[in-house]
């Protein structure tokens, strides 16, 4: 139920071009083979434990399956959460798309465990960028040995998404540090007995802060202060669990600063800049998101397909004499249909969020600055699609897994109805789906005077141009440079009514705008994926199973094309036609 290494060697080697030597690709593949021997092992073997066993608070603590902290301590000492982070701060220094794929065979198994893992490496970057030399050096090598876990602590009850209106309360100290006071909601991995202890990095404001997010300020906040080898609680103090429909085994809490004890913190860079540094975790965290997405719906796929595989019911459509054998599921059309869909959405997400991976690693160590500049751009602008398309379409693929296994589908005794609870959180953690529509038609597309949307256009517009001579390929390049052309179209027509102060009905579709443009974006890395299988099929020595699997990319890629992009034009089409029914409604009416 994980996903196919072969899968992974054709997104990080052969589209992405990983693996610079046979060397290189031979040290990958073996960071890749321990992940899954780790995720076969010690992740997925506990997921449906840990989903009946939820956390539970003991005499003030909270307990979690004993096989949560094993599989922790083994991933950290398998050196999976310093994967790709320089070696001056402990890290191995490997590629973060390398990361990130091994991430989604940790997310694949057992997405509540592997989660904790998520938020320590974002805090961890976090610090690497914006904290104190102090700040770093006592802790990011501790983070990424497991021995400290990392959280962020944003949302508040009376706030939830909306930042601005956070009250949490930092009043400097005499030695330069900070007491904090307040309470924060919803966060995940708030209070646990995994590590020695807990860093929690805290939006607060200070007494003087102007109004609003420019007065938000980020604080680190250690649920243990750590003074002359002692270990002192800190004020920070557990209210009470959120228990959710799924991810169960990923704590959540309700925590409060300050209310029994003093909690004393450390400011994070400049005073005011909070957000703006939190806003660099959350992007990290937005796009690991869309890798769990992609990663629970392929598991959801993969079973799917090994039951329509095993599981015999009825006759063809061509046979229906009921003295002949049952066929097995995999031979009726619409169980074919389906496990296609499946297909399609999840390989073309994932393959989404490692192309992400690696504008992160071009962004970091290209050694062209115009390339540095442009991975970051596109980067920002493709984040709020990596998070939100694989969050709706890999609910989409469990919606059809469950589907595929009939009435079987919706019990507890197969996976399939776990990993659907747990995908369906995706669509809310990091900012519902509403939220990252309004970010990128309201603020995205803008970005840099309109800069970053032609340069998703122009590199869209490359695969192509490339594509068009490839009889195979040419329709469905020539159907994507259509929509290409559609989306400057409307997008310039939301632009000119924003401009004019319209900005209600301008925006009022923005959520079916982010789906439009994700599944044009899916589409053209299908399209670039389809072009590499077709090449690589032009191979005469290539063994049946390579050749089958490749041919599986072609025909996938048609189908998306078939089935899936003409949705983006119908979309594409509400956007620009301004339809604000919705918006003309009484609320008495509704």
């Amino acid at each position: 139920m994980s996903i196919p290494p072969r899968e992974l060697q054709f997104d990080l080697f052969d589209v992405l071009k990983l693996a610079e030597s046979p060397a290189t690709r031979e040290t990958f593949q073996a960071v890749l083979d321990a992940a899954a021997r780790l995720a076969e092992e010690q992740f997925a073997p506990h997921a449906a434990l840990a989903d009946r066993q939820e956390p539970y608070v003991q005499q003030g603590r909270v307990v979690l399956p004993v096989e949560l902290s094993n599989a922790m301590r083994s991933l950290a000492d398998g050196g999976f959460l310093a994967t790709s982070f320089a070696e001056e701060h402990g890290g191995l220094g490997l590629p973060f798309a390398l990361s990130q794929a091994c991430g989604s065979l940790f997310a694949a198994a057992n997405v509540g465990f592997h989660s904790y893992a998520m938020l320590t490496q974002g805090a961890a970057n976090l610090l690497v960028h914006f904290g104190s030399e102090a700040q770093r050096h006592r802790w990011i090598a501790r983070m990424l040995d497991g021995r400290v876990y990392g959280t962020m602590c944003l949302s508040e009850p009376q706030a939830g998404s909306s930042l601005a209106d956070i009250t949490t309360m930092a009043s400097p100290r005499s030695d330069g540090r900070y007491s904090l006071r307040g309470r924060k909601m919803w966060i995940s991995g708030g209070e646990h007995e995994l590590g020695e202890n807990i860093v929690h990095l805290v939006l607060a404001r200070t007494p003087d802060a102007p109004p609003g997010v420019k007065g938000i300020s980020l604080f680190l906040v250690p649920r243990y202060r750590e003074e002359e080898g002692a270990r002192i609680p800190n004020g920070v103090s557990l209210i009470g669990l959120n228990h959710k429909m799924g991810w169960r085994a990923h704590v959540n809490t309700a925590l409060a600063f300050g209310d029994t004890d003093e909690c004393i913190g450390e400011l994070v860079g400049t005073l005011h800049q909070g957000l703006a540094y939190m806003f660099m975790m959350m992007n990290e965290a937005r796009v690991s998101v869309g890798l769990s997405a992609a990663a629970i719906g392929f598991a959801g796929y993969s079973y799917a397909l090994q039951y329509a595989r095993e599981r015999r019911q009825g006759r063809s459509l061509v046979n229906r004499d009921p003295r002949s054998a049952q066929i097995a599921l995999i031979e009726h059309p619409d169980v074919r249909r389906m496990l296609l869909s499946q297909k399609a959405w999840v390989e073309g997400a994932l393959d989404l969020l490692l192309y992400c991976a690696n504008l992160v690693d071009v962004s970091r160590s290209s050694s062209v600055a115009t390339a540095r500049d442009e991975a970051a751009m596109l980067l920002d602008f493709l984040t709020p699609i990596a998070k939100s398309w694989p969050a709706e379409f890999g609910l989409e693929a469990n919606k059809l897994a469950i589907q595929v296994a009939g009435g079987a589908g919706y019990t507890r005794d197969l996976p399939l109805e776990r990993l659907y609870r747990d995908n369906r959180l995706n669509h809310i953690h990091e900012g519902a789906w509403g939220i990252h529509g309004l970010d990128l038609l309201g603020r995205k597309v803008a970005l840099h005077g309109g800069a970053a949307f032609d340069l998703w256009c122009r590199t869209i517009t490359r695969t192509i141009d490339s594509s068009m001579g490839t009889a195979e390929l040419h329709e469905s390049a020539r159907l994507l440079g259509e929509l290409i052309g559609l989306a400057r179209a409307s997008t310039r027509l939301v632009m000119e009514r924003q401009r004019a102060g319209d900005v209600e009905r301008a925006l009022s579709n923005a959520t079916i705008y982010l789906d439009a443009i994700g599944t044009i974006t899916v589409g053209w890395r299908w399209l670039d994926r389809a072009g590499i299988a077709i090449t690589r099929l032009c191979d005469d020595s290539l063994s049946q199973d390579e050749r089958a699997f490749l041919q599986g990319k072609v025909l996938a890629a048609q189908h998306f094309f078939a089935q899936d992009l003409p949705r983006a034009r119908a979309q594409l089409g509400i956007v620009a036609s301004f339809d604000d029914a919705a918006l003309r409604l009484p609320e008495s009416g509704f």
